[in-house]
């Protein structure tokens, strides 16, 4: 088991609201972030949604935090979430003689959701430190990402994003002149 691989829970719950508009805002939402997370599956009430909000403002605080270089906030806040939402590992043995680690399935369908985030996020800074994690730095994006570059060098969500900063700095310029040379010294 790649517990870091579980960070993605995180990134993906948190970029579930964008500026133009909230991709939970019913249970149909909801269905559809967990459609492709057999392990997360389950039936899903509006308490669940409305606990999966909450934890995604909890992420994206540790993110936040993480993002202005608050290592201690960020840590403190994902410590919390792993003293609330345990995780409960088992060995399993289904896809060939190996024995491996799977997380136990009992739970709600967010406390699965916020063990398996958390843990991916504290394997994540466990094995490459808090500022790994981020927040989109254009204007009115607050999507978040793991920064995986060698360099430590993302800023950006995306590269619609990336792109963003440069388009807009280019209209703000003032235009500029071209100067036509005038033939046979006319006016």
């Amino acid at each position: 088991m790649n517990l870091a691989s579980y960070a993605d829970l995180a990134v993906d719950l948190v970029n579930t609201r964008r500026p133009d508009g909230d991709d939970l805002h019913d249970l149909d939402g909801l269905r559809a972030l967990l459609a492709h997370r057999p392990h997360l599956a389950g039936r899903v009430a509006h308490r669940d949604l409305d606990a999966m909000r909450e934890l995604r403002a909890q992420l994206h605080a540790i993110f936040a935090a993480a993002a202005r270089g608050d290592d201690d906030d960020a840590v403190d806040r994902l410590n919390t979430m792993l003293i609330h939402h345990p995780v409960h590992p088992q060995l399993a043995r289904h896809d060939g003689p190996d024995w491996h680690l799977h997380f136990n399935q009992a739970g709600s369908v967010p406390d699965r959701y916020a063990a398996r985030a958390a843990m991916g996020l504290a394997a994540k800074i466990a094995a490459q430190g808090p500022d790994r994690l981020g927040v989109c730095r254009a204007d009115g994006c607050e999507r978040v990402f793991i920064d995986t570059t060698a360099n430590r060098t993302r800023r950006y969500c995306s590269e619609r994003c990336a792109g963003r900063p440069s388009v807009t700095a280019a209209s703000h310029r003032e235009p500029s002149r071209v100067i036509v040379p005038m033939r046979d010294g006319g006016q």
